[in-house]
């Protein structure tokens, strides 16, 4: 169980601006201003009794949960992650190609526009049903990427998009990567990264009595990845750390005229934390999002143990 109080949030996002702060990144004149405004967080009522109980749910529950809405909206992440990841991708010939936790097919219907033989890999059930209907030109399968459903050497590519920050070793999905990939195979993914699940980029769900829940998420370092994908004969060819550009973080109203801490303001609803916290402290979020990676992107060759 989950323990999730908004104004734990809000005073952990003034802490680690202040901390900033502290090494020179911000003068007194901002000190000041966080240490006042956390003064009248801790005196606003509205934060006393705010939190609540939420529950670990697993990634094949959770996207069971979130399947029926997940195509709804545009992630986030997915701004960040997909120009990097497209890029890589029209760099290498056609062939056959493995979308691994594939979800409702977003990179198997990239990759079969660009000619791609498609093979599509999911826990989700639900998630699948989603993909066939997105991508008729795929073949799809259900399957863990602990234990892929192909044989040895038999895909070119393989992407995994916004997966592995749900698995809590990494080490036994990049052997199945590998296991899968013929000699001189790619392997591209995509991750949320420690950074931002720190955080709380952990996605919400509901469920159907209104449960409240968080898809379980785990924070790799950059070492994780190299320390799974190593010795199995994967080689790094590249990596990025997408940031979100200065002027996406939260600012104050441009008049100045709204005050996010007034006390007439209600907060917002459990499912939209925490970025929609954010905007009750936007000085402290901007001084702590700004320059933070957002995501992580590898780019992996199979070349030989």
């Amino acid at each position: 169980m989950i323990y999730e109080h908004p104004l734990a949030y809000l005073l952990g996002l003034e802490g680690t601006a202040l901390m900033r702060a502290f090494v020179g990144g911000h003068d007194r004149e901002f000190v000041e201003a966080r240490i006042a405004e956390v003064r009248r967080l801790i005196d606003d009522e509205r934060l006393a009794d705010a939190g609540v109980e939420v529950e670990r749910v697993d990634s094949v529950e959770g996207y069971r949960l979130w399947s029926r809405t997940y195509d709804d909206g545009r992630n986030a992440a997915f701004d960040l992650e997909e120009p990097i990841v497209r890029e890589i991708l029209d760099q290498l010939r056609p062939g056959v190609a493995l979308d691994a936790a594939c979800g409702t097919g977003r990179y198997a219907e990239y990759l079969v526009k660009g000619g791609h033989q498609v093979i599509g890999v999911d826990s989700s059930p639900d998630m699948l049903a989603k993909a066939r209907e997105r991508v008729p030109g795929a073949r799809f399968q259900l399957g863990d990427l602990g234990m892929l459903p192909l044989a040895d050497n038999t895909v070119d590519v393989v992407v995994c998009a916004l997966a592995l920050t749900h698995v809590a070793d990494l080490g036994p999905a990049m052997a199945e990567f590998a296991r899968v990939l013929r000699p001189g195979g790619h392997l591209i993914t995509s991750d949320m990264h420690r950074d931002s699940v720190s955080r709380g980029a952990i996605p919400p769900v509901i469920g159907p009595n209104g449960e409240r829940g968080r898809l379980s998420a785990y924070q790799h370092l950059g070492g994780d990845y190299l320390r799974a994908a190593l010795p199995v004969g994967l080689q790094v060819r590249r990596c990025e750390e997408p940031r979100l550009p200065e002027s996406a973080e939260p600012e104050r109203d441009a008049e100045g005229d709204d005050d996010p801490l007034d006390a007439s303001n209600e907060l917002p609803p459990w499912h939209e934390w925490p970025w929609a916290l954010v905007g009750l402290v936007p000085e402290a979020a901007r001084a702590v999002g700004t320059g933070t990676p957002r995501t992580i992107i590898w780019h992996f060759e199979l070349t030989g143990v």
